[in-house]
């Protein structure tokens, strides 16, 4: 279903009966010829920024019918933390409605507006967790994202999805943009506004394509998986995500890695300021690397220009400085449970070895029937997992609590159980090491 003016034409668009259709590379469906969707049919609505506007706003969504399409634009790569500096809805007989949290201390009136509502957002994992610390969260939801995967569509973009099903192209030129920027600009109130625009349509053209492939159990399984696993946990020791951290060897520069990190995070923080904007990961570890101890030697490490560098050089120093004189260092590599990686397999534990290459191909095969990507069919880490240390009986009810345990959906452990049982039951043999192992020319 494509979007309908009140004339019953679809928006921005000439009637449907004459309009020429394409057909979508590697996807079987037909869609219209694509139409720039440059305007939202009920124009660019006003920005809510008052309380007695939050309000209007509130009853107007609570008066509406369906679904709500929702989406949240983020500051990211210029302000601290990710959360949300614009709030989009869209929901029948309501309208589109923009709303500035910041005036805000949280939106739960509008949470209160949406109770028993499905929500329909695109990627719902990257929009949640900012939602949330709003005072935001969905009793049922829909992510066209995900869905669009598991309809085995070639392209999952939001403009991608839009354009394949619906025939209308949407512009992202402002995606990355620096949406704390006050007043935003019309221009990109006009996008945000675009951004749930047709999500109602995209939804109930989705709906029909995982109908028709009998996937739609699968698809309301993983949107009930995604609010029942709510947030994630805070990450033990975030500083270890630096980025070139992997050419660190030695303790203490990890130490003056994690010391830079902690001081760059605090300043970013108190400024309001994406930490990279400071100074960039590449920096820290250039910095960690070659331990200096004046000002004039850390200002000459790669990466340690600008202003931050120069004006707090004293700060990074003392960091430095606070890592050299540690006693206790942080370990090189956190305890885990996980699995080695499967390139050392075959020398560590070679019947585990076996049992991944033979199960492999098999939910490869299963995937490709289904068309979506293999994973969805099994997040890798749960075949790797099972794989490695299988229950002491294989069998496939063992196999298939193994893989509930670690968190996949029933549609999910009924399509794969049986062949991972089968692949383990009778796993290819590989060679030994010593046949795996290249012989050294004689002499």
């Amino acid at each position: 279903m494509t979007a309908q003016n009140s004339d019953n034409t679809t928006a921005g668009a000439p009637a449907a009966e004459n309009t020429p259709h394409i057909t979508v590379e590697g996807f079987d469906s037909l869609v219209p010829v694509v139409i720039d969707l440059d305007s939202p049919r009920d124009g660019v609505p006003l920005v809510i920024e008052t309380q007695a506007g939050l309000e209007r706003c509130a009853a107007a969504i609570a008066a509406g019918t369906g679904p709500a399409g929702v989406d949240a634009e983020r500051a990211s790569g210029f302000r601290y933390g990710q959360r949300a500096f614009l709030v989009q809805i869209r929901r029948e007989g309501s309208g589109t409605w923009l709303i500035d949290p910041e005036p805000f201390g949280d939106l739960r009136i509008i949470n209160d507006a949406l109770r028993g509502v499905e929500w329909i957002l695109h990627a719902a994992s990257q929009d949640l967790p900012c939602l949330s610390e709003l005072g935001m969260w969905p009793d049922k939801l829909f992510d066209t994202e995900l869905a669009a995967r598991l309809a085995g569509l070639p392209r999952v973009g939001l403009a991608a999805v839009i354009e394949q099903l619906l025939g209308f192209g949407l512009a992202k030129e402002h995606s990355a943009a620096d949406w704390s920027t006050r007043p935003l600009p019309e221009p990109w109130l006009r996008y945000a506004a675009l951004d749930v625009e047709v999500l109602t349509e995209l939804r109930e053209e989705l709906i029909e394509l995982l109908e028709a492939d009998g996937k739609l159990e699968y698809a309301e399984q993983e949107f009930a998986a995604i609010l029942s696993a709510g947030l994630a946990a805070p990450r033990v020791d975030p500083w270890r995500k630096t980025s070139g951290l992997h050419q660190i060897r030695d303790r203490r520069q990890l130490a003056a890695v994690r010391e830079l990190w902690l001081e760059r995070d605090a300043l970013a923080q108190k400024r309001d300021v994406a930490p990279g904007r400071l100074i960039p990961d590449s920096a820290l570890v250039a910095a960690a690397k070659a331990m200096p101890t004046t000002v004039p030697q850390l200002l000459s490490t790669k990466g340690f220009h600008g202003r931050a560098a120069q004006r707090e050089a004293p700060r990074w120093l003392r960091s430095i400085a606070a890592a050299r004189a540690l006693d206790d260092l942080p370990p090189l590599h956190l305890p885990t449970n996980a699995p080695p990686p499967p390139r050392v397999w075959a020398d560590r534990d070679l019947p585990a070895a076996e049992r991944l290459q033979t199960a492999r191909p098999l939910l490869q095969e299963k995937a490709d029937e289904l068309k979506l990507p293999l994973e969805n069919l099994l997040t890798p880490d749960y075949l790797r997992r099972v794989a490695w240390r299988p229950p002491e009986d294989i069998t496939e009810a063992a196999i298939a609590e193994e893989l509930r345990g670690l968190g996949a959906r029933q549609w999910q452990v009924g399509l794969v159980a049986p062949l991972i049982t089968a692949a383990f039951l009778n796993p290819q043999r590989l060679p030994p090491k010593e046949a795996r192992e290249p012989k050294e020319a004689s002499a």
